[in-house]
C-alpha cells in the first residue's frame, strides 16, 4: 500500500480520560495532545469539535481495549460506541485498532523519559493514543 500524506487523530478511550494524538501518515509518527476528561466515557464534545476543527483529520483511529485472549472486556463496548459517535458527528472514517499493552508501553516510555514524575495519568493516556495510531499506521504499511 502506498503511504499518503493524510492527517490522523488517534484516541485511547477511557471512562475518565481519553488520550489523544495527532499523526501524519507520510512519516508514520504521532505526537501526544492534551487528554480529554470524560464522565462515564463521554467527553466534552465541544473540545472534541475543537480538535477536529484544528487538525481536520482525514481518518480517526480509536483503540479497542481487548482482553489478552482477544475477547471483549467491559470497556470495549464503550470504545466502539465512542468510535461510532465520532463517525456520526464528524462524518469522518473511523477505524479501530487493537490496543492491548499500549498503556503498559506508554508508562515504560514515559518512565524512561523522566521517571515516576512523568507518569501523569493523562500523559500516559495520550502517549498510549500515539502508540495506537503508530501501530495502526504500521499495520497499513504491511497489509
Amino acid at each position: 500500500m502506498t503511504t499518503s500524506n493524510r492527517t490522523l487523530l488517534g484516541f485511547d478511550f477511557g471512562t475518565k480520560s481519553i488520550g489523544v494524538a495527532a499523526g501524519q501518515e507520510i512519516t508514520g509518527t504521532a505526537a501526544p495532545l492534551a487528554a480529554l476528561k470524560a464522565v462515564d466515557g463521554i467527553p466534552d464534545w465541544s473540545k472534541v469539535e475543537a480538535l477536529f476543527a484544528e487538525w481536520q483529520p482525514h481518518l480517526v483511529v480509536v483503540g479497542l481495549p481487548l482482553n489478552m485472549d482477544g475477547t471483549d472486556q467491559q470497556v470495549t463496548h464503550g470504545a466502539r460506541k465512542f468510535a461510532n459517535r465520532l463517525n456520526a458527528r464528524f462524518k469522518v472514517r473511523v477505524e479501530t485498532c487493537d490496543e492491548r499493552l499500549t498503556t503498559a508501553d506508554a508508562r515504560a516510555r514515559l518512565f524512561e523519559l523522566g521517571g515516576y514524575k512523568k507518569l501523569d495519568k493523562q500523559k500516559v493516556d495520550s502517549v498510549a493514543a500515539c502508540l495506537i495510531l503508530e501501530s495502526w499506521m504500521a499495520e497499513q504499511l504491511y497489509s
